[in-house]
This record gives structure tokens, sequence and C-alpha cells, in this order.
């Protein structure tokens, strides 16, 4: 390929940049961000909606999409449509990324095979594990066998932990496997955002522990989970706060299976590094996750997580010392680790501080550079 010295072009292309807020895709725009900074040609292909949750990083080439039944936030991609394609063969890409095994992904895949240029795919959720949560577990092998062939023939593919890393290696990637981690923003998630009085105002007393859970109010989160470990935590007599932030089709019923508890709804920025810092500890019990954004903000702020023992959070979350990692659904096993915790205050400030000094080490930058370089090493660019 004669590219003499023109810059890196990449095609990303996503199920979600920017529709809808949520881990991934913060992940993908500061990766389009930093590529930018760095002189890279990038352009975004994905569904586009009126009023969108953020605008977005770089260039976004919206392609037609229908909303998912059921799920009407999120929206599905109707495949590569000849204008998008026309725009896409005008940009000449030297890679394409895709970060989501839906149809546009697959048609991304094979424009790029065809083209004979490197295909990578990065993974962020573990979509066969979201079907048991609907009821529709009887689908779920053939959902593996699809995604199985989606990533089968890739040049690379990009885990986000060494925990699913380790997933993906026993499906046979192991050759192709690269670890894209994930950073946090200590400007806004550090423990000097922590604000009694902001507590107060919420009628929390400041001897009351207070259990922080932060994300999107959908099943897979594991809300049945939440609730089952408070009624455990209210039938043994714990005293505690339970303090939701996040929005979601699913919260009118949450409210109603945790009564009293504080919710705050969709937060963002220096908000929500203040709340996150309000926690005295986190309870993260998904199985979905294939990192854990929400867990690495609450360690920032020297909140010790607990967590299940899955994906993601394994990677995270050292046993014993920067929090506790429990077998998923094991409601006593929860409720005990978290007793512990409002219990002794000193345990869960040691575990804080040892969180904190762990998510030191997760620098967007750097994190994101790692990946930008393996772009240049596959395509044969010079940085």
């Amino acid at each position: 390929m004669d590219v003499g010295s023109r810059p890196l072009r990449v095609a990303l292309f996503s199920g979600n940049y920017n529709y809808v807020k949520d881990g991934a895709n913060q992940a993908l725009n500061r990766l389009v961000g930093r590529m930018m900074a760095r002189g890279v040609d990038v352009r975004v292909y994905a569904p586009v909606v009126d009023e969108p949750a953020f605008e977005p990083t770089g260039t976004l080439i919206g392609v037609r999409s229908v909303p998912i039944p059921g799920r009407g936030e999120y929206r599905v991609a109707l495949g590569l449509p000849r204008a998008v394609k026309a725009d896409l063969e005008a940009f000449k890409p030297d890679i394409v990324h895709l970060s989501a095994p839906d149809w546009l992904g697959h048609d991304a895949k094979k424009w790029g095979q065809g083209q004979g240029i490197p295909v990578v795919a990065s993974v962020h959720t573990r979509f066969e594990t979201y079907f048991d949560y609907y009821k529709m577990g009887f689908i779920r092998r053939g959902v593996e066998r699809l995604l199985k062939s989606f990533y089968g023939d890739l040049t690379e593919i990009y885990a986000p932990s060494d925990s699913m890393a380790d997933v993906l290696r026993a499906e046979g990637y192991s050759e192709k496997i690269r670890i894209w981690s994930r950073g946090v923003d200590r400007q806004i998630f550090n423990p000097m955002a922590r604000d009694m009085a902001w507590r107060r105002g919420l009628g929390i007393a400041d001897d009351m522990a207070v259990i922080g859970f932060v994300g999107r109010l959908v099943l897979e989160k594991g809300l049945d989970v939440v609730a089952a470990i408070i009624a455990e935590l209210r039938a043994r007599g714990v005293p505690h706060q339970l303090m939701v932030v996040g929005d979601g089709p699913a919260r009118e019923a949450f409210e109603a299976d945790v009564p009293g508890a504080t919710f705050l709804g969709f937060q963002t920025g220096a908000d929500l590094g203040r709340a996150y810092a309000g926690f005295d500890m986190f309870l993260n019990p998904s199985v979905t996750e294939t990192f854990g954004n929400v867990t690495l903000e609450a360690m920032a702020c020297a909140v010790p997580p607990v967590a299940a023992r899955a994906t993601g959070a394994s990677s995270l979350v050292a046993d014993g010392a920067s929090g506790r990692l429990l077998p998923a659904g094991d409601i006593g096993a929860f409720a005990d680790a978290l007793e512990a915790y409002v219990r002794r205050p000193d345990l869960r400030r040691a575990h804080g501080e040892t969180s904190f000094v762990r998510a030191q080490a997760y620098d967007w930058d750097a994190i994101n550079d790692a990946v930008i370089d393996r772009y240049f090493k596959l395509t044969g660019i010079a940085a």
C-alpha cells in the first residue's frame, strides 16, 4: 500500500456512538478524540437521533436505524446503505474498527475484508448474557454461534480487561486478542469530591453508611440482585442508605423494590463525581460487564467496591484488599460483605485507600495510544 506521508485513516462503526450515554460510547468518543490529537483522520458511522445524549467527538456519519422492540431507547442499524458506502469508499480508510456485532458491523466487516484492509473489533458488552434477563435464554446458544462467526476471522480483537480476554481465549481467539483497557478522569472522580453538606441536604446523617449503585436502570444490570441484597440487609437490621445514580426503563419497578432508597437520576460531570465520593461503599452485582467503568470510577474516589466475581470486576478488584469479589447472585455473601463495611468503617477506609491507589494506573491517553499504535502497526503506516 503506497501511503506516502499522509495521515492514517480509520473508519469506526458503532451501534450507539452518542444517542444514549453509556460506558462503551464514552470510551469510543475518547478514542476518537485521542486519534484526532495524534493527527489521525477518522470517520464514525453510527445511528443518529434528533436529540442525542451528547455531542459526538469527530465526524459522525448517520446510518439508517430502527428502535429495538421493547427497548426503544436503543436502535439497530440497517446495514450499510448505498450513500454511506459511497462515503466510505471516498474516505478510503486504511483500517476498519467495529464496536458492535450488529447488521452494520457485519456489512462493514465484509466491506473491509473485500478491500483487503485490516478489520478489528472491540468487545464492549456480553450480549449473550442479556437474554436470560428477558426470559429468552432459549436463543442464547444461537447468539453465541453468531458472535463466534462475527469475531472468528477478524484481524484483531480488543478486550477491555484480562478477565474478558480469558473468556475470548476460551472461544479460541488467543492469537488475535489485544487489551484495550479503560481509563478514569481523575479530575472528576477523586476523594476530594466528597461533600458531606450535600449528603446532609439529601437527609443523610454523617454517620449513616451509604451504599452506592450507578448504572442504567435496566434488568441486565442485576437490579433484582440489588433489591434482594438490600432486603437482606434490612432483615438483619443493618443501618444503611442506598443511593442510586442513573435512569432507565426499569426505574419505576426498581424504586418499588427498594423503598426508602435515594434516587438521584442521571448525573454527569462534577455532579456524578460528587455522588460517587459521597458513597461509603459501592455495589455492582452485574455479570454483563466486560470492564466495569463504574467500578473503576468508584475506586478512583476511594470507595471500595463489592462486586460480582465476573468479567471486568475480576480484573479491577483485589478481593480482600481493595474491595470484595463475590459469587454472582449470592445474596448472603453480598450482604455479609456490605454488613462488614457498615460495621467496620476502618475496613472500608483501608480497602478504599487501596482502591484509590490501584485506580491511578488507568490513564486514558496511554490506554488509547496502545490501540492507535496497533492501527499503525497493522497498516504499516509510520506513526
